[in-house]
């Protein structure tokens, strides 16, 4: 699948295996949204529930009563990256009117947020008082799996297409020489950051609004968001509901900077 490696992106068309987990993923998703344990994931003043870890599934993807997940997306990863287990899937949901302010978040992150979609790579979260960033979680690969059907303007994925070519050539410069074993505690914060104000200078924003039964993957090194609610937006009672699987690599950062 070379528009995969070319543009760090690629979305499948409607599945009936992949339809047929998202009926079993759906209830167990709802469940998770009102479970008083995951209350601390309702932030933005109720407009998203984050939802890590949430989806009671295993690690073949099987929920409620499902079969194992399947699909053209993971025929694709397992094919380059071999069998991964996967986590509790993340079940990450917007509502009307995000993006609100989020809990102890600065004023500058606010209107990152709101003009610039929160954009980021997974696994680089801030740590300490300085919010100094290192890889945290080496993930192998982004899966999308939408559980609702809304409008495509509902808070939609959002992605900047070859970005993970420039972010890719950042990291590897930032960890090039370091001995493979202590490359969790490389600082990259300086160029990452730098990279992204490249990639919103050289690459094109894409939103990738999607529908129950269709898939989409994205690059580990894809700089991605979400957009914020439009006024003139549709969804049910759900919101806007994806669940998310971001295995990470068995052989840690190394294998996150030399894997394609």
């Amino acid at each position: 699948m070379t528009t995969f490696w070319h543009k760090g992106w690629v979305k499948f068309p409607y599945d009936p295996a992949v339809a047929e987990w998202v009926a079993h993923a759906l209830p167990a998703a709802r469940a998770a949204v009102v479970d008083p344990s995951h209350a601390e994931w309702m932030d933005c003043e109720g407009t998203w529930f984050i939802g890590v870890d949430a989806l009671d599934n295993d690690a073949e993807g099987r929920v409620g009563r499902s079969g194992p997940l399947q699909g053209q997306a993971l025929e694709l990863v397992t094919e380059h990256y071999g069998t991964l287990p996967l986590h509790k899937g993340q079940v990450s949901v917007m509502y009307p009117g995000y993006p609100k302010p989020r809990r102890g978040e600065s004023e500058a992150a606010g209107r990152y947020r709101r003009n610039r979609d929160a954009a980021h790579v997974d696994g680089l979260r801030p740590m300490g008082p300085d919010r100094r960033r290192r890889v945290d979680e080496p993930h192998a690969w982004i899966l999308g799996l939408p559980l609702t059907e809304v409008s495509a303007d509902a808070s939609p994925m959002v992605l900047w297409e070859g970005s993970h070519k420039v972010l890719r050539a950042a990291f590897e410069k930032a960890l090039h020489g370091r001995p493979r074993d202590t490359l969790h505690e490389v600082d990259v914060t300086d160029i990452y950051q730098s990279a992204r104000r490249e990639v919103f200078e050289t690459c094109t924003r894409l939103e990738l609004p999607a529908s129950p039964g269709e898939t989409y993957l994205l690059h580990r090194h894809c700089l991605h968001g979400v957009a914020p609610w439009s006024d003139t937006a549709s969804a049910g009672p759900d919101g806007r509901m994806i669940a998310y699987f971001r295995p990470e690599f068995q052989g840690g950062v190394a294998e996150w900077i030399e894997s394609p």
